[in-house]
C-alpha cells in the first residue's frame, strides 16, 4: 500500500466517478495489493477495465466445484484473452467431504443454500481475503433491488475485516446498469459467458442457477426456491445488514 487510508476521503474521491476512475484511485492507493474478484459471468467488464489500467492486475475466482461447464471454459478463455494469471480458489476438502457424506450433493434444496455456500464460497474467499489489503468486485446496484441497491463505490468491508486489520472494498461498477455493461461488452467485443445467450443473466453454481423468463429480474434465476429477500450467498454479506 502506497499511503495511509483515510476512508472518508477515499469514499468522497470515488463518489460520482466513472468505473475507470474508481479503479485508478484504487490502484493509486493499493497498487499490486489490489485484487479483482472475477465471478466468471459479466465481471469480465471489471477485469477488462482493470487490465487496461494495470497489465499486472491480480485476479482471483472461486471454483465451487459446481459451476457450469461453460463457466469453466469461459474462465480459461478470459485467462488466454488477457494473457493473465487467474488464481482459482477451491473449497477445503476437510469441510466439504463431511457435508456431502452426511447430506448428499443437493441438501440446499431442503435446508437452504447457506451451509453449502459457506463451505464452497465463503471459506475459500475468507482464506484469500485474509492475505489481501483491498479488493474490487463487479457488484451493481441494479443486480438485486432487495440487497444491492445501496452498494457503495468504496467501503470498508464489514464482512471480512477484523478489528486489527481493515479490508477495503471497491465496487467500481456500482452505478452501471445491465444495459451499460452489455453495451461495453458488445462495443469492445470482449469475451462473455455463453450461458447469457440461453437466458441466464445472473450465473452461479449449476444446481442453483436457471434461466429467467421475459420481464423477470435477473436474481429470480438464483435460489428460486428461497425467499427473494435473501438471495445472496454471503460473498457480499454486508448487503444483508439490517435485513431480516
Amino acid at each position: 500500500m502506497k499511503q495511509a487510508v483515510n476512508t472518508a476521503e477515499l469514499a468522497a474521491a470515488c463518489s460520482g466517478k466513472s468505473p475507470q476512475e474508481i479503479l485508478q484511485i484504487a490502484f493509486d492507493h493499493f497498487g499490486d495489493e489490489l485484487w479483482i474478484s472475477f465471478s466468471g459471468a459479466e465481471d469480465v467488464v471489471l477485469v477488462d477495465m482493470a487490465w487496461k489500467l494495470n497489465k499486472n492486475v491480480r485476479v482471483f475466482t472461486l471454483d465451487t466445484g459446481r459451476l457450469h461447464p461453460e463457466t469453466y471454459r469461459f474462465i480459461e478463455q478470459v485467462r488466454e484473452h488477457y494473457g493473465m494469471a487467474i488464481e482459482v480458489l477451491s473449497p477445503d476438502a476437510r469441510l466439504l467431504e463431511p457435508l456431502v457424506r452426511e447430506k448428499g450433493l443437493f441438501s440446499f434444496y431442503k435446508d437452504g443454500h447457506g451451509e453449502c455456500c459457506g463451505i464452497r464460497k465463503i471459506e475459500p474467499l475468507r482464506r484469500k481475503l485474509a492475505t489481501v489489503s483491498a479488493w474490487a468486485t463487479g457488484q451493481r446496484r441494479d443486480q438485486s433491488p432487495g440487497t444491492r441497491s445501496q452498494v457503495a463505490a468504496f467501503e470498508v468491508d464489514g464482512a471480512f475485516s477484523s478489528p486489527d486489520r481493515p479490508l477495503y472494498k471497491f465496487n467500481p461498477l456500482a452505478q452501471m446498469s445491465s444495459e451499460e455493461v452489455w453495451g461495453y461488452i458488445r462495443m469492445l467485443e470482449i469475451p462473455y459467458n455463453p450461458l447469457h445467450e440461453r437466458g441466464y443473466i445472473s450465473i452461479g453454481c449449476e444446481p442453483c442457477t436457471r434461466p429467467v423468463l421475459p420481464n423477470q429480474h435477473e436474481r429470480e434465476g438464483r435460489w428460486w426456491w428461497e425467499e427473494a429477500t435473501h438471495k445472496e450467498c454471503g460473498l457480499h454479506a454486508g448487503n444483508l445488514s439490517g435485513k431480516s
